[in-house]
């Protein structure tokens, strides 16, 4: 299938918002006026294309100096969710700037400063209709000199793109290689299904199934990234499963691949019950929300690397903990107010 038409509109579209000071006109061109926008906390869902340079765009480009974006993966692919159709274009990679002025009351370091993002457009005629925009604020505000989260089992560090360096499709890629990508996730998927193992040796035997030995796991602040099987069993999949005995998929809302690249978002994925353990909390007994974008590299018939968002300022707030808020309160330098629009 050949998606450049709407690759060509999303490279556009960024070129634009890294480049026009006017970024209501922006959207104007690019994205319809009743856009369905996902984001994280403390953004959410936004229905409205005037709202979303509101709330997001404007006050970011206010903060972040030179904003521009440092794309390390851009693929598109037929959506295979149903309800969902449609040609969707994703993302992923830094929103690099100079840290000027606060955002959601982080204080400015006047630095150089990466948000992580992910990002999934669904364009219909020329416009982009949907998007989930997923970034990771805690590694944000960790940049910032701030830690919202102090127990994480994975190292910490600005994450980098394909050790391949091949994650730009800019040009149209082999149907068969996309459908190899196609049926590694959806294998990967199938066996997180049942989800049964938590010791080691069977845990390991069953990540074997889907994934490279030497597999590369990049996950949000305050999980933290991860190298081969053994480590990933260790620092994040054993201590996450034990975490949560009580889990219900929720499912996909989008789900595409493209050459050696695939990926998919929920609104949420996940509902868990947290029983204890995970990112060092103990048991709170409550359900929380997992929205989370997952970005896979295939390498040979297996996955090889997984780009991780998910957004626990969302999940943590369910569980009656503010990071966000609590964390920038206690900061002797923050003293602006977040938009009571996205509190």
């Amino acid at each position: 299938m050949n998606f450049q038409s709407e690759k060509q509109l999303l490279l556009d579209f960024y070129d634009a918002l890294d480049n026009d000071p006017d970024t209501q006109s922006v959207f104007k061109k690019y994205v319809s006026d009743d856009v369905i926008w996902r984001g994280f906390h403390p953004f959410n869902e936004i229905n409205n294309s005037e709202t979303v340079c509101k709330l997001f765009w404007k006050p970011l480009k206010k903060s972040l100096s030179s904003l521009t974006r440092r794309k390390d993966i851009f693929f598109a692919g037929n959506n295979m969710i149903k309800g969902h159709e449609g040609t969707w274009v994703a993302s992923m990679g830094h929103l690099m700037g100079l840290f000027d002025n606060p955002w959601l009351n982080i204080p400015p370091t006047n630095k150089i400063i990466f948000l992580r993002y992910a990002e999934f457009n669904k364009v219909v005629s020329k416009k982009i209709v949907e998007t989930a925009m997923f970034f990771d604020i805690p590694h944000f505000m960790n940049q910032a000199g701030l830690s919202p989260f102090h127990h994480q089992t994975g190292a910490n560090i600005v994450q980098p793109g394909p050790s391949s360096h091949d994650g730009l499709l800019f040009e149209e890629q082999d149907e068969v290689e996309s459908m190899k990508t196609k049926n590694a996730i959806e294998g990967m998927l199938d066996d997180l299904k049942v989800w049964k193992s938590t010791d080691r040796k069977t845990l390991v035997e069953e990540l074997q199934k889907s994934w490279d030995k030497d597999m590369l796991w990049w996950g949000p602040e305050g999980i933290g990234a991860t190298y081969t099987i053994e480590r990933y069993a260790d620092q994040h999949s054993g201590p996450f499963r034990e975490s949560f005995k009580e889990r219900t998929f929720n499912g996909h809302i989008c789900r595409i691949t493209e050459g050696m690249f695939g990926g998919f978002f929920g609104w949420p994925n996940l509902s868990l019950v947290h029983s204890g353990g995970f990112m060092g909390m103990p048991s709170t007994g409550k359900s929380g929300d997992m929205r989370v974008i997952d970005i896979y590299r295939r390498e040979g018939m297996k996955l090889k690397e997984n780009w991780v968002f998910i957004d626990l300022l969302h999940f943590w707030k369910m569980q009656g903990v503010d990071a966000l808020e609590r964390t920038t309160k206690i900061s002797p330098n923050s003293k602006i107010k977040l938009d009571k629009n996205i509190q």
